[in-house]
């Protein structure tokens, strides 16, 4: 019985955003800026791609030249969400850290994106 008591209350709290681990100076993307995702790429120090499509669609070129291909969409605290054909998700917050644009990862391990 106390299982189930204890599942019910799980079930029955609001579920806790993710806390990112962003430093002094780190401004979030706002939702004009992650609207303005779509249809743009955005390519990494290591030179992988993230392309970001109009409807939806999302694919990731490694340096290699191989390509990963998913979906994303915005969640409610900011992140992007990518839903790779694979199986494979993962959430990641984009920041503006003085005039770098930089990916954090779900971990903290952080991605500053090359200049345009």
């Amino acid at each position: 019985m106390m299982r189930y008591l204890i599942l019910a209350l799980f079930a029955a709290s609001p579920v806790v955003a993710a806390e990112w681990p962003t430093k002094p100076g780190d401004i979030p993307l706002s939702s004009e800026e992650l609207d303005a995702l779509a249809g743009r790429t955005l390519t990494f120090y290591d030179n992988g791609q993230s392309k970001f499509s109009a409807g939806g669609a999302y694919s990731f070129t490694y340096a290699s030249g191989e390509s990963a291909f998913g979906t994303y969409s915005i969640a409610d605290d900011g992140s992007v969400c990518i839903a790779y054909r694979n199986g494979f998700s993962r959430c990641d917050l984009y920041v503006r850290s003085g005039e770098r644009l930089i990916l954090i990862d779900e971990k903290g391990d952080r991605y500053p994106v090359r200049g345009e």
